[in-house]
């Protein structure tokens, strides 16, 4: 009886058919992995002496950016597919298997050269594929495949989130102690800045007044919406117009509001709705974001226009949540709306609105376009992130990652705090 035949017959649950022996010796699959990644090395070397790369780049470079996404994407899914495809059969045993890992562990460092237009890294990359389709062949023999085939699901998620933030981060907050070039080191001067000219420290104080109102308001008219309108008669159209804000764009809702505030001098026909209303009870038109502090109050009415749907649907749906029994019970204790409202609802429902607090603070935080859209930061309603892209604009590189740390700083608490309750919940459960 084969070795496979008897792996299948040990493992009655598993539902993948017996595969094919390849009647090769074990030892030498064992140093397979290296004699491939050698092989793939010395073609790939090949290949790049055949083709002269820098005329394939900038052949590539002359596509339409439509065909260059197209590219992009569909090596993306290439490598995807690939890494799921190799994390399968990697265990395997079997001659096309082999071939297999022969044509990856070839293709992937012509890839890496391509796209780098480096021998060394496309030399090392082969060398640590073969080298991880050595130790996972040995590994599956010894009976913890399942630790490798684990590591090799997570590892493309893990070297996106390497290459997407952690990368960045870290250049981003070397880059703030350094000057407007990125040539020298200059330690805190750009924090210094940022804390000693007026209008940086308006842009901070912007920014925490938003993440103050904007959270506070949207929960709270969120959760008056969701109380109000559950179980009425018309509940899933009012909260279809609740909603609806938020299948709208950031820019999208600031073109709408400017609209709402557009302001034209006295005695003209008014095409913003809010004067129009002020004309209308014999008052003068308003120039609404134009006087400071309160134009940044206006702009805030547009995140939680938007927010409000979003906190009134997951509140909605918490509330829901609540168990009839428990407010029954209240109920027949004696207690008003109000106190079954405080004493049962709110702490059914706290976890939602620990995550909808949290959600929509990062989101003003964060606020970019609502600000850009609309005033572009000037007259006083400047916050952190406008006020990066505006540095950066101004080609002020040091200075615009000084304000991206600082928002970084921001959001941390916020992050960590999130964390925690959630881990709390969870040992609650």
């Amino acid at each position: 009886m084969s070795s496979t035949t008897l792996r299948a017959q040990e493992s009655p649950g598993s539902t993948r058919p017996p595969q094919p022996d390849s009647g090769w010796p074990p030892a030498p699959k064992l140093v397979i992995g290296g004699i491939i990644a050698a092989a793939g090395i010395a073609l790939v070397l090949y290949l790049a002496y055949f083709f002269n790369l820098t005329r394939v780049l900038n052949l590539v470079g002359e596509f339409h950016p439509f065909v260059q996404v197209v590219l992009v994407v569909v090596g993306f899914v290439a490598f995807v597919a690939g890494m799921l495809y190799l994390i399968d059969i990697a265990p395997r045993s079997g001659k096309i298997y082999t071939l297999v890992r022969l044509g990856i562990c070839v293709l992937v460092p012509f890839a890496v050269l391509l796209f780098l237009n480096s021998f060394e890294w496309a030399a090392a990359v082969g060398a640590v594929l073969g080298a991880g389709l050595f130790l996972l062949d040995y590994r599956s023999r010894k009976g913890k495949g399942y630790l490798i085939q684990l590591v090799g699901f997570l590892l493309p998620a893990f070297l996106l989130l390497v290459i997407g933030l952690i990368l960045p981060s870290i250049q981003t907050v070397g880059a703030s102690f350094m000057n407007s070039s990125g040539e020298r080191f200059v330690g805190f001067d750009n924090f210094i800045w940022v804390f000693t000219q007026p209008a940086a420290i308006r842009t901070v104080l912007n920014t925490i007044v938003w993440v103050l109102i904007a959270p506070a308001v949207s929960t709270a008219v969120g959760l008056a919406y969701a109380v109000f309108i559950d179980k009425s008669r018309g509940e899933k159209y009012y909260k279809v117009l609740v909603f609806m804000p938020m299948a709208i764009s950031f820019v999208g809702a600031s073109i709408i509001w400017r609209f709402i505030y557009a302001y034209r001098g006295p005695g003209e026909t008014q095409i913003g709705l809010l004067n129009q209303i002020v004309v209308w009870f014999g008052g003068e038109p308003q120039q609404w974001l134009l006087d400071s502090p309160m134009n940044t109050f206006f702009l805030i009415v547009v995140l939680i226009w938007v927010q409000t749907g979003f906190a009134m649907v997951i509140l909605s749906a918490a509330i829901k949540g609540v168990p009839t029994e428990q407010l029954e019970a209240a109920e027949l204790d004696g207690t008003n709306a109000w106190q079954r409202f405080i004493n049962v609802v709110v702490p059914g429902i706290r976890s939602s609105l620990i995550v909808v607090l949290t959600t929509i603070s990062i989101a003003s935080l964060k606020v970019f376009d609502i600000v850009r859209t609309m005033t572009a930061g000037n007259n006083d309603t400047s916050v952190i992130a406008n006020e990066m892209y505006t540095q950066f604009k101004n080609f002020e590189g040091g200075r615009s990652a000084a304000f991206a740390v600082i928002l970084f700083l921001l959001v941390l608490p916020i992050v960590i705090y999130n964390a925690r309750q959630i881990k709390k919940q969870r040992e609650i459960r």
